[in-house]
């Protein structure tokens, strides 16, 4: 008994660790504090299509980040029906496994299960950042840290056995391989993941390529993760082939960002080192949440602050030493490739922090890895910075989510942050004055037309910015336009944006058309139009200022 007990010794603690990130969850979902919005409702509505017989590869009108959660979420709406909670819990599950998957690397970097255990448990009460992306769903986040988790798991085994010229199966190298293709496909960022593994393994094959062993250090690897790499990137390729590369390789680098991007190459070369430190270090510390400049749980700042401060120095102590095990070669690689990626690419003009998830991983890892050391001489002091950032990872996310709304949400622009608990009251109101069609906003569109089990219509083509900026993007899904085209009646709704309700009114009057209003939270109806009239008709939805 006792042999068992120490053999699974650190079975019970890695099952306290999912107890207590599942209790968090539920926890926040029953508050109902983490807004469902439009990105999340267009992957919800991927999920029903699919069901229905759609085959998307690819989020609705972008192509990057593809349908694999999408398809997720399609077996659980499945299984227990076509419910919000249902998206919440398929990411639950999936987190689960990024916890797990920390666990092993922790492990793997530094050879103490203490490790993986301290950094599976930060990230069991994570930063509210962490919390928020790994709890809503945008289309392959989690799937992101979890595919990344995978790689780097397989490929410093590899890289180990290539350092120590041991044989490396030929399955190991098919998983790789695959692993790599299904992170590009699912969502880019694995990327920073993918390029350092890859970069290690090519230099231990260069370093191995004596003429007589030229195949088995060169071609049965590269041949075996291309093969592997194709089969996981397959709809990736099968889109390509239908469309064009151009579009994916413009997609896959920021293009979406890079179009509202402004300034000279080394004006944005400057302001993405000002988001990568200022904006960046501050969400991956979990001072601030990822949607607002507010300093969260102030009296417990400069102790979380001494912490991780005293992480980055003895990360910067092991670089100088120059003593470094090949899982942290890989760690410092992926923390390198993605510094150089957010600035050098349209993502550093985020400031959000939601791309620093990955850097999240790594610092738990190394955070653990100093508790760990610190615990084997100052047990105590070791058990109470565990519990400081644990508990102040707590305290911020009860402070985000009592201050609702926003609440926990993905909106880090104040004009997109729409209170949707008037939501059931406002698709009662369209309900009872057959009011079924229409023209909104992207943030209204899409939840409006999940919730209502796509029996209300409307399309995004009004604009939601104050200076009435309108991006084609908005409009993801084109079987919709022909539905409201071909109305006969229409509505209009738009939120929080007196200048566009004023320019409405305006219009509808230069038209005579006759309307009515009804304002239910932060949504404005204008129904009962005497006569359609369509937005690009009176200067919206095509222009960038009417």
């Amino acid at each position: 008994m006792k042999l068992l007990f120490s053999k699974h010794k650190y079975l019970f603690p890695m099952l306290a660790v999912f107890l207590v990130s599942s209790l968090l969850k539920i926890y926040i979902l029953f508050l109902d504090v983490v807004p469902f919005n439009a990105d999340e409702a267009v992957v919800a509505l991927m999920a029903r299509h699919i069901l229905q017989g759609e085959r998307p590869i690819f989020f609705y009108g972008q192509a990057y980040m593809g349908s694999f959660d999408a398809w997720l979420i399609a077996f659980g709406f499945l299984v227990f029906g076509e419910h919000v909670w249902v998206i919440r819990f398929v990411q639950g599950v999936l987190y689960l496994g990024v916890l797990w998957t920390t666990y092993y690397l922790g492990v793997q970097v530094s050879g103490s299960r203490k490790v993986g255990i301290i950094a599976s448990s930060l990230l069991a009460i994570p930063t509210v950042t962490m919390t928020l992306y790994t709890t809503v769903s945008l289309g392959g986040y989690v799937e992101g840290l979890l595919i990344g988790n995978l790689i780097l798991i397989t490929g410093i085994d590899i890289l180990r056995r290539q350092q120590q010229q041991e044989n490396v199966l030929f399955w190991q190298w098919l998983i790789l391989g695959f692993l790599f293709g299904l992170g590009l496909w699912v969502f880019g960022i694995t990327l920073v993941y993918s390029i350092p593994v890859g970069f290690g393994i090519i230099f231990f094959a260069v370093k191995d390529s004596h003429h007589e062993n030229l195949y088995r250090s060169f071609l049965i690897p590269f041949l075996l993760i291309g093969v592997g790499g194709i089969v996981g990137s397959l709809p990736w390729w099968i889109y390509a082939i239908k469309h064009d590369f151009g579009s994916l390789i413009y997609e896959l680098g920021g293009g979406a960002i890079a179009g509202a991007v402004m300034g000279g190459f080394w004006e944005n070369i400057i302001q993405h080192l000002v988001n990568l430190i200022l904006f960046g270090s501050t969400v991956v510390f979990g001072l601030r949440p990822s949607w607002a400049i507010k300093w969260l749980v102030f009296p417990m700042m400069p102790f979380v602050l001494a912490i991780w401060f005293a992480v980055l120095v003895f990360i910067g102590r092991k670089i100088k030493r120059k003593e470094w095990t090949t899982g942290e070669v890989v760690l410092f690689g992926v923390l390198g490739i993605f510094i150089l990626g957010f600035v050098l690419t349209p993502f550093g003009a985020d400031p959000s922090g939601r791309y620093f998830l990955p850097v999240m991983v790594m610092m738990v890892i190394y955070c653990g890895e100093l508790i760990a050391k610190l615990a084997d001489q100052y047990r105590n002091l070791a058990i109470v910075l565990l519990l400081v950032l644990v508990f102040y990872n707590l305290l911020a996310t009860v402070q985000c989510a009592s201050n609702y709304p926003p609440g926990i949400t993905t909106q880090f622009d104040s004009v997109t942050q729409v209170d949707h608990q008037y939501m059931d009251e406002l698709i009662e109101f369209l309900r009872t004055h057959g009011e079924t069609r229409g023209y909104t906003n992207y943030w209204v569109s899409y939840p409006l037309a999940f919730l209502s089990h796509e029996e209300l219509i409307f399309v995004p083509r009004l604009p939601y910015h104050q200076d009435f900026r309108y991006t084609s993007r908005d409009d993801r899904f084109s079987p919709y336009d022909s539905e409201v085209d071909e109305s006969k009646k229409v509505a209009y709704i738009t939120t929080n944006h007196p200048a566009l309700n004023d320019y409405l009114r305006e219009k509808f009057r230069l038209e005579n058309i006759t309307w009515q209003e009804k304002k239910i939270g932060d949504y404005l109806v204008f129904y009962r139009l005497s006569e359609v009239v369509k937005p690009w008709e009176i200067g919206l939805g095509e222009t960038t200022n009417p």
